[in-house]
C-alpha cells in the first residue's frame, strides 16, 4: 500500500512541509498559511521511500537513516484515513 504525500511552500519563501495526504495530516496543514501552494506529490509505501524521492526532488542526495522504523511499511489502518 502506498500513501500520498504533499510538499508544500508558504510564501515563495521555500518554507516547506512535507506531509501526508488527507485527513492524517489535516492539522499540518492547518498550520499553513492562505498564501501556501502546492508545489510536489508522491506516493510511497514507506517513510524511508517517501524521503528518498523528497531528497531526489529537492537535488539534496541520498537519504540515510539509521533508524530501523524508516523502512517499516505504513500501517494499513492509515490507508482508511
Amino acid at each position: 500500500m502506498k500513501l500520498k504525500q504533499e510538499l508544500w511552500e508558504e510564501n515563495g519563501r521555500r518554507e516547506l512541509t512535507f506531509c501526508l495526504a488527507g485527513p492524517r495530516d489535516d492539522d499540518a496543514r492547518k498550520l499553513l498559511s492562505p498564501d501556501a501552494k502546492l508545489i510536489w506529490t508522491v506516493e510511497a509505501g514507506s517513510y524511508f521511500e517517501a524521503m528518498t524521492e523528497y531528497y531526489k526532488f529537492m537535488g539534496w542526495g541520498e537519504y540515510t537513516t539509521d533508524q530501523e522504523w524508516d523502512m517499516q511499511p505504513y500501517p494499513e489502518e492509515w490507508s482508511q484515513g
